[in-house]
Formats: C-alpha cells, sequence, structure tokens
C-alpha cells in the first residue's frame, strides 16, 4: 500500500512539473495554472487571441459578465412532429456511452454522448440540471455543453451568482461558448431543474467554401440569450475557431467533462 501511494504522489508531482513546463514553453495545457482572478472575482486569462469582431479576448477575464435575472424553467412537452432523444426510460437515440439513466434523468459520464441519428437545421428543448456538490476546480462547476452538429457548443454551467468566484464571460451558462456570452445570466441554483429551447441553423457550405455561418437562438428558462446570433466556427478552449466544410447533418453532442449533470425532456425537431 505504501509503495502504490508513493507511486501516485510521485506520478502527480512528475505531472505537475511537467505542466509548469508546458505553461514556461507557452503550452495552453494547463488552464488550472494559466487562470487568473481579476478584483471581481472573475476568472480567465490574458494571453488568449483576440476575437476579431469584440475588443476582448478568447475567455477573457474583463470581459463583462452578463447581468443575472431570475427566472424557471419552462416544461414543454415534445410535439407531434418532434422526435423524442431522451424520456427518462431509454437511451436508443443515443451511441453507446458511460452515461446512465438514474430515477429518469440521463446523468453525464465519461465521455460525450452522441446522436445516433444525424441532424441540420433543427428546434431543441432540453431540462438540465447541474449538481449541488460543488468540485475543487472551478472548471468541472456543472460543466457540459450542447453541441449542434458536434462542433458548435452551447456551454452548460453553473453561472449561479451565488458563486463568488465566476468564469469568463464567453463561458458562462448559455454563452456560444468561447465567442459570445448570453445577453443576460437567466441560471438557476444549482439542483434546480433548468431548460434549454433552441433554434440551431447550420451552416451552409459550398465546393468547401463557407456560404452561410450557423445561426443560434436560446431561450435559457424561457428568457431570450441569443437572437440570430451568428457562430463563428467550431468553437473550443482558448483557440480561435474557423469553419471546415462538412456533412449537411451531423449528430447532436452531449459533452461529458467530469461532472454528473444530468438531464431530462430532450426532444427535437428538424427544420427545412
Amino acid at each position: 500500500m505504501a509503495q502504490k501511494f508513493e507511486a501516485h504522489l510521485m506520478k502527480n508531482v512528475l505531472l505537475s512539473c511537467a505542466a509548469a513546463v508546458l505553461t514556461l514553453a507557452g503550452g495552453t495545457a494547463l488552464s488550472a495554472v494559466e487562470w487568473k482572478e481579476n478584483d471581481r472575482g472573475v476568472v480567465g486569462y490574458d494571453d488568449t487571441p483576440q476575437l476579431p469582431w469584440t475588443p476582448y479576448r478568447k475567455h477573457d477575464r474583463e470581459r463583462p459578465l452578463p447581468r443575472h435575472v431570475e427566472a424557471t424553467a419552462v416544461l414543454l412537452a415534445p410535439p407531434g412532429d418532434a422526435t423524442v432523444l431522451f424520456d427518462g426510460r431509454s437511451l436508443e437515440a443515443w451511441k453507446p456511452s458511460a452515461w446512465q439513466i438514474q430515477e429518469g434523468a440521463l446523468v453525464a459520464g465519461k465521455g460525450d454522448l452522441e446522436t445516433i441519428e444525424a441532424f441540420g437545421s433543427f428546434q431543441l428543448h432540453l431540462e438540465f440540471m447541474t449538481p449541488e456538490e460543488q468540485p475543487p476546480y472551478l472548471g468541472d462547476r456543472g460543466n457540459s455543453g450542447v453541441f449542434p452538429m458536434k462542433l458548435y457548443e452551447i456551454q452548460i454551467f453553473d453561472s449561479h451568482p451565488m458563486h463568488r468566484v465566476q468564469i469568463y464571460a464567453d463561458g458562462q451558462c448559455a454563452a456560444i461558448y468561447g465567442e459570445t456570452p448570453p445577453r443576460v445570466n437567466a441560471s438557476a441554483k444549482p439542483g434546480v431543474w433548468q431548460s434549454y429551447d433552441l433554434i440551431f441553423v447550420a451552416p451552409r457550405f459550398d465546393a468547401g467554401r463557407l456560404i452561410e455561418p450557423a445561426r443560434v437562438t436560446l431561450l435559457h428558462n424561457g428568457v431570450v440569450v441569443h437572437v440570430d446570433e451568428e457562430v463563428r466556427g467550431k468553437t473550443g478552449h482558448r483557440a480561435l475557431g474557423s469553419y471546415e466544410a462538412h456533412a449537411d447533418r451531423l449528430p447532436l453532442k452531449l459533452q461529458g467533462h467530469g461532472s454528473p449533470v444530468k438531464f431530462r425532456n430532450i426532444w427535437i425537431r428538424p427544420l427545412p
């Protein structure tokens, strides 16, 4: 047992040293080390690329946070022409994964979850709950995401103002991740069900060239937080996104990010 503990300790020490070297060398792996908190309690970066359409950097801790508004989940039953992706009982609409059903809720596990069916433009409703138990690392605080076409993330995060320290504006709940914060922060407290109603318009390509970018309209707990907002490219951490031509239809993805976020009542309506 002592040998195992020493080996585990040495592994952690070596990883920490490697992390420090990567950071000094300009690496991007160590978000926890590189994050800095400003005097308003916002954590973010000061060495990321400039977002060309704003005066801010990506994940900029100085970018103003959206103001908070109190709101509650909108519970919508699927209309007659909707495809039900999760009804509390079955995962037959999804590819095999480590996610599990617990008491009628879909609980995020290791790895991501993708639909079997592919979609282009769509209307999506889902309900989610971030966990009450708080992790030691801010980046894991109710962290998940909804990815239309597996590429364009709408962030899920515990962004309630009850927390003294907040993540950067373009990482707040309902942000188009790394690009556009929500117009307001409609987050409920952790442990409370919330809702997204998303209209996603897929990008269009012609001969490998972008013709029309993707666009997002989103209601978070019934509150409008994006209106026909342009998606600037594939979303991701730290680096600027761009478009690469892809199929007209791709699976919907839910992100597994190490936090046991719960989901229920997920349905989708493909749009022409």
